[in-house]
């Protein structure tokens, strides 16, 4: 990815709310939620749960603009969740997703986690592309879900130990 740099962010840093703010228009049309919920329910962390020591958001920042986003949290004591995948709409198809997963595993491992898990929902199949083609497994066991929506989990193992 050249030229595209990865900047460490608060959940309520500029440089994540075009992302967010799309992300909030993507999930309310997908999933016919009402978009003012689904922002909120986007920024509704506590400060530090994206944040070291246990957590992190990363914005990938190309010419200047966000194009890529994500987050992490402490899942368990060996396990980091990604959270609020991104990529900008008129930035996508050119591996900005597959750079920010790659900068996210990359700090996940340097913290001391050995796995990763995260969840997508149904109406996201290129999310599911994505973490098929880079490496995560799906988890066979169903998870919760309302009506015809449902989530799909992934994990993938950094390191045995």
């Amino acid at each position: 990815m050249s030229g595209l740099r990865f900047v460490p962010v608060n959940l309520d840093d500029a440089l994540a709310g075009p992302l967010l703010a799309e992300l909030a228009v993507e999930y309310a049309t997908r999933y016919e939620a009402p978009e003012a919920a689904v922002a909120a329910w986007l920024r509704n962390h506590s400060a530090g749960e994206f944040s070291p020591p246990d957590g992190g958001m990363f914005i990938g920042v190309l010419d200047g603009l966000p194009v890529t986003g994500g987050a992490f949290c402490r899942f368990d004591d060996d396990t980091a969740e990604l959270k609020r995948i991104w990529t900008d709409s008129r930035h996508r198809r050119q591996g900005h997703a597959a750079a920010l997963l790659a900068a996210l595993e990359t700090e996940i491992a340097r913290r001391g986690y050995r796995r990763i898990y995260l969840t997508t929902g149904n109406r996201q199949p290129e999310a599911e592309a994505l973490y098929d083609s880079c490496g995560y497994s799906r988890l066979a066991e169903p998870l919760p879900s309302a009506a015809d929506q449902y989530p799909i989990a992934f994990v993938k193992v950094l390191f045995d130990g």
